[in-house]
């Protein structure tokens, strides 16, 4: 039988019960709570969430404003690598694909163009979120509308597409990173841009001979130069994340695609990027979920090499809250668990999500 004990209750001017001293709830952990006979209305402190929380009369609810936070990595497809439309003596060579934009609120860990961690998302329980994975780039001969990735989205969190990589005469492309110059195309850097806030600028292809091109720009660093070289650009270095795994290997992405060069094709940056082509040689494409940038091609009128698909990554306390089963349209690896956290990887794809 329930026992009350009090030194006092007395009235107020409202009639309503008031306490002298802050009202103690009866603690149970999470496994004492559930061997409990309950029903509806009754009220703990549960000492495994450090929460109140209430029976229904069918679960155990928390109390309060319905909130909780999600750390997040949003990562989008990376740019195509650009070519040579020209074919003059083959040899004739595109910049690297730019590497998708990358936003990461996670830990203390750096997000793109080397700023900051990005503040947590606050969710709120049983409101639909839009979740959009971006695809990578398609290689191009030269800049075009299929040569840039795909935005990545998580609700307001946007990531910009990756640029694609200039072809002969032609700059990089506009992205979160930009596609690196193709060869002859000078050191324009005004008509297409790259978000400083979400990784870095493509390499140039600039000199009297403006051989190689420039590689595209990673989450990181920005892409190398090729011109009067005849090694293309490297592609930029991406950047590093442990949010699917707190204490073990972190996993770098987002890297820049390769400059193709006349003689020796650029390096794709760390990450995933594609290596520029070389000579009649060809370009690589990018690793699929990595965000990274396509390879130049130095091949006559050969397209570059397709950029990488990119990723939304979701993190929270399992203790605050679970992700509904119904994600129609995306496709995931389901959710994982590490340590007190569920993450789940979403990796192509477009819907929407909601918590409980």
């Amino acid at each position: 039988m329930s026992e009350l004990k009090t030194n006092k209750i007395s009235t107020n001017d409202q009639n309503n019960v008031a306490i002298d001293n802050a009202l103690g709830l009866k603690s149970y952990d999470t496994t004492a709570r559930d061997a409990l006979t309950s029903v509806a209305g009754d009220t703990i402190y549960n000492t495994t969430t450090s929460k109140v929380e209430f029976y229904n009369g069918s679960a155990w609810q928390q109390t309060g404003a319905d909130t909780f936070s999600i750390e997040y990595l949003v990562l989008a497809g990376g740019g195509g690598g650009g070519g040579n439309y020209t074919g003059t003596n083959g040899y004739v060579n595109g910049g690297g694909g730019g590497a998708g934009g990358y936003r990461n609120s996670y830990a203390s860990e750096t997000s793109g163009g080397n700023n900051s961690t990005e503040p947590t998302f606050k969710a709120n329980k049983s409101v639909n979120y839009t979740v959009t994975v971006g695809g990578g780039g398609t290689g191009a001969l030269t800049v075009d509308a299929t040569s840039a990735g795909s935005d990545s989205v998580f609700s307001t969190i946007i990531s910009l597409r990756g640029g694609g990589g200039g072809g002969w005469g032609t700059i990089g492309g506009s992205g979160g990173s930009r596609g690196g110059h193709g060869a002859g195309s000078g050191n324009d850097s005004n008509q297409y841009f790259f978000l400083a806030s979400q990784g870095s600028d493509g390499g140039i292809s600039a000199g009297s001979l403006n051989r190689s091109g420039g590689g595209g720009g990673g989450a990181s660093a920005a892409g190398g130069s090729g011109g009067n070289t005849t090694t293309g650009g490297n592609g930029g270095n991406g950047l590093a994340s442990n949010i699917t795994d707190a204490s073990g290997s972190a996993i770098t992405r987002a890297g820049g695609g390769g400059g193709s060069g006349y003689s020796t094709g650029g390096t794709g940056g760390t990450g995933g990027g594609g290596n520029g082509g070389s000579g009649a040689g060809s370009s690589t494409a990018a690793s699929d979920n990595t965000g990274s940038g396509g390879g130049g091609s130095s091949a006559a009128t050969t397209a570059g090499a397709n950029g990488g698909s990119g990723v939304v990554i979701l993190r929270w306390a399992t203790a605050d809250a679970t992700i509904g089963a119904t994600r129609t349209g995306l496709t995931d690896g389901d959710v994982q668990t590490d340590g007190s956290d569920s993450y789940i990887v979403f990796t192509a794809g477009t819907g929407t999500i909601t918590f409980s």
